[in-house]
């Protein structure tokens, strides 16, 4: 495990420089009980740093945008959809909606119009799959092609020049077959009249009224062009091809054609020229040439090198230079009209790795330059606003957030606050995120903003206003728990980091606990905390970045005890019972250190990650699983799995049922049961997914997968009605504490006519689970109405991202009458999550008291999120027919 994350102790600064904490002894055999911990140890230990301004699209009401985009993609010409697709995935991007923003970005890509906007949103799609190419090769191996965002044939996307005919050009046939050119000493026979047809000065030159119309020979030594040159020139007129001419020949040739407008020769050069772009460096070397000489093929097969080498390519201060330093006329050679798109993606590039380097700021120049519509112009200010932040370049910060600003992107307000304040105006920034809370529908970030210009519990009404707007802000609850930790009251510290802790796997959040930990002397929990941040981010650096994540956890091990592997595995039965995913992961990426078999704890690990929604996350483990797979057969289950979680189904099945004809084993039956019930629709492979189960049981494991197996069963002999089987199932996997499956048994009862015991068994399940929303949201399903309000009112607590609760606590009211309640209560929700299921149910309800534009303003923001659901297809459609 070293090899994969390596201590960088020996390019660190010394730790007791930054935390001189006596708690951190590293002196082996030397651990002496610290002192009591100072008020100032702790400050040192638990700040919580400004909310970081982010550098994207936040519209004040994102529905209302996406409904405007959605509505413009019905009406628009095609050249002008992807741009729209692309303000799609910047909307997307400001919410966090990562799958919605491939989407969108895939959609840009499958409606582009030009050569250029396929070029880009191809190598957007592309940089956006780094570390997936494993996908690639795997379907490859199962016959299917997916490459789809390989190389264009950049010469084929243009249309073909068409050379005028010899009798529209030619009026005198009169005239000398024959021409000598000369050039030097040498002398070149052409043919006048394939000569003439090159271009209409030739056609002038050749046959018209000027002296070397009746001339045989014709001087041309002072135009840069060699005999040679003139020969491939003069065999081209003949040919119409340039098939042999070498490189330093054509771009001689195509300096001659741009001078005397030979049109057909110039478009020959600048594809044969195209064709010759194979590395970097030649795409660095032509591009110049190819803007001088206004050779768009050319210029954009030179760029098509830089984008398929993202994000390498940017590294390259030659390539910088070139795409940093072009005008208006240069970006239209280069990329035609999708200069903004282009520019986006570089910008998106540079950013990913150092929003503050030198090359953003130039690309983000570029980006403004080349901004054309009011929301571009936002946009493209406000990265460069943050962008001069971040580089502490003030003056020019809040021009570029004055400028947003004046477009209509309020959130640069949150800029031009912090830019105040920190030139020493205390009121200003207070009193101007106050214009903007009672000018529009408030929103959490505005109060967030505002808590930082106010202190005491004035600050802690702001934050608690901005948590009730916006739970998914993660600086109230650090500010909140970091101020009780002050206090000393350990206990409410801990509660308030763990809420939102219990819903999103922030890793500035668990570094707060950690340190919390840290103060508290409770090393085991520290340990537990740094390994999970480890896991999610190999490369993480706490304290402001100023140490290695992996460095602070080998000085706390120094306090931990070693846990042997028999230690280890029943502390990880423990937390798997207990429904502690994150105490899971900590135990997994410590058993990882041992000589245990790394590709089954790889793939358990990819299995807590996908529960904490973390997909990324998840697929690095997954690969990791499959590169330390101890077989083929334990190899082909992980190819599977990886092939099944990107959408590769049928794929999926077919490695399974290839590892199980080389070895029985209970991974493959278990992949193969899985994958068969999500891709058949024949209701009566409910039997072969019994069976494929039953062999997995037969087949050696650990109780973890085996209790999940049997969970799995049971769930296939509800759905056939087999409730006794069912049940027995279930018992099963409690009595090897598969805690899960009391949801199981629940639905047994229930089914069985029995809430009450339905409404117990999930109770046992809440009781014993560490992460217990979902639970509370099933219990509420074998209740009365008051207990069901209350367990839903626990889940949104709990976790205010899942919908359910506010759906049905929006219907009720809808019940009884109280139309504007029930649309404020998924307001509420909608406000922070762009969820399909609480905009098609907002929609209903606007339709039902006859808000027609209220009902389609959400189809439309609904569709964006969905564009294919049947049901909001259907609404959507019988809303606009009702359209005045």
């Amino acid at each position: 495990m070293r090899t994969l994350f390596p201590s960088d102790s020996c390019k660190e600064p010394q730790l007791n420089a930054i935390n001189p904490q006596s708690w951190l002894q590293v002196e082996r055999g030397k651990l002496t009980k610290p002192a009591p911990r100072s008020p100032s140890s702790i400050e040192s230990l638990i700040k919580v740093p400004e909310p970081r301004i982010l550098p994207v699209y936040k519209p004040v009401d994102y529905v209302e945008v996406l409904a405007q985009v959605h509505e413009e993609l019905e009406m628009c010409p095609p050249t002008e959809r992807s741009n729209l697709y692309l303000l799609q995935y910047q909307v997307f991007k400001g919410l966090g909606e990562a799958k919605l923003m491939r989407r969108s970005l895939r959609s840009a890509w499958l409606k582009a119009s030009t050569v250029y906007e396929k070029l880009v949103f191809g190598a957007w799609l592309k940089y956006e799959k780094q570390g997936e190419e494993i996908i690639s090769d795997l379907l490859t191996s199962c016959g299917k092609c997916a490459k789809e965002f390989g190389a264009i044939d950049i010469a084929s996307e243009f249309p073909a020049y068409e050379t005028p005919s010899c009798s529209d050009m030619l009026k005198d046939n009169l005239l000398q077959r024959m021409v000598s050119f000369q050039i030097g000493e040498e002398k070149i026979t052409c043919d006048r009249h394939e000569i003439a047809r090159l271009s209409a000065p030739f056609h002038a030159m050749l046959n018209g009224c000027f002296t070397e119309s009746s001339s045989d020979e014709i001087d041309l030594s002072e135009n840069n062009i060699s005999p040679s040159g003139l020969r491939a020139v003069s065999d081209f007129g003949k040919t119409g091809s340039l098939s042999e001419v070498p490189c330093s020949l054509l771009l001689e040739i195509l300096v001659f054609a741009n001078r005397f407008c030979c049109e057909s020769l110039k478009d020959a050069c600048d594809k044969k020229l195209a064709s010759l772009v194979m590395s970097r460096q030649d795409a660095v070397e032509l591009m110049e040439f190819a803007l001088e000489q206004n050779s768009p093929v050319l210029a954009a097969s030179c760029l098509q090198v830089f984008l398929h080498e993202l994000p390498d390519s940017l590294n390259d201060k030659q390539v910088v230079q070139l795409l940093s330093g072009l005008d208006a006329q240069q970006r239209s050679i280069m990329v035609g009209n999708a200069s903004f798109s282009l520019y986006s993606l570089l910008t998106e590039v540079v950013m990913d790795s150092d929003p503050s380097s030198d090359t953003a700021v130039l690309f983000l120049e570029q980006l403004v330059d080349c901004a054309g519509t009011s929301r571009q112009k936002m946009i493209a200010f406000h990265q460069l606003g943050c962008v001069r932040l971040f580089r502490k370049e003030y003056d020019k910060a809040e021009k570029m957030f004055k400028a947003a600003l004046s477009e209509g992107h309020v959130y640069s307000v949150v800029g031009l606050a912090r830019l105040s304040h920190i030139k020493g105006h205390k009121d200003w920034p207070y009193e101007k995120i106050s214009s903007i809370i009672s000018s529009y529908s408030p929103l959490g970030w505005m109060y967030q903003e505002r808590s930082l210009y106010c202190d005491g519990d004035k600050k802690l009404e702001e934050l608690e206003r901005a948590t009730e707007l916006d739970p998914t802000l993660t600086y109230p609850y650090m500010y909140r728990a970091a101020s009780l930790m002050r206090k000393q009251d350990v206990q409410s510290a801990l509660a308030e980091i763990n809420r939102v802790l219990g819903f999103k796997l922030a890793l500035e959040c668990l570094e707060l606990r950690f340190c919390f930990y840290l103060a508290l002397e409770d090393y085991q929990s520290a340990i537990c905390d740094v390994q999970a941040i480890l896991t999610l981010s190999p490369d993480y650096r706490m304290f402001d970045g100023r140490v290695a994540a992996s460095q602070l956890r080998t000085l706390v091990r120094e306090h931990v005890e070693n846990w042997t592997t028999a230690d280890c595995w029943l502390q990880l039965y423990d937390r798997w019972s207990l429904v502690d995913d994150i105490g899971s992961l900590s135990v997994i990426y410590q058993m990882l250190e041992s000589d245990a078999a790394k590709g089954v704890l790889y793939f358990r690990q990819s299995l807590l990650l996908l529960r904490l929604n973390c997909p990324e996350a998840a697929m690095r483990s997954l690969q990791l699983a499959r590169q330390h797979a101890s077989s083929e057969p334990e190899r082909l289950v992980y190819e599977g799995w990886i092939l099944y979680d990107t959408g590769h189904c049928e794929e999926g099945l077919r490695k399974a049922e290839e590892s199980i004809s080389l070895q029985r084993s209970f991974e493959a039956f278990f992949l193969k049961a899985y994958a068969l019930a999500d891709s058949s629709q024949d209701p009566s492979c409910s039997s072969t997914v019994v069976s494929l189960l039953e062999e997995a049981l037969k087949c050696p494991s650990d109780r973890l997968r085996k209790g999940q197996a049997l969970n799995n069963l049971g769930s296939v002999y509800v759905d056939c009605g087999k409730l006794d089987a069912a049940a027995d199932c279930y018992i099963n996997a409690l009595k090897i504490r598969h805690t899960r499956a009391h949801q199981g048994l629940a639905r047994v009862h229930f089914l069985r006519n029995d809430k009450n015991a339905a409404y117990a068994e999930m109770t046992k399940l809440i009781e014993k689970a560490r992460n217990n929303a979902s639970a509370y949201e099933k219990r509420s399903e074998y209740c009365e109405r008051e207990l069901t309000k209350a367990d839903l009112e626990m889940v949104t607590r709990l976790d205010p991202l899942r919908v359910y609760p506010y759906r049905y606590r929006a219907a009720v009211l809808m019940d009884n009458h109280k139309e504007k309640e029930a649309i404020t209560e998924l307001s509420r929700a909608i406000a922070f999550k762009a969820d399909l299921h609480l905009l098609h149910l907002r929609a209903a309800f606007h339709e039902h008291i006859g808000d027609v534009m209220g009902a389609l303003r959400d189809c439309r923001a609904a569709l964006s999120v969905d564009p294919n659901h049947q049901e909001m297809l259907e609404l959507h459609s019988r809303v606009n027919s009702q359209e005045p």
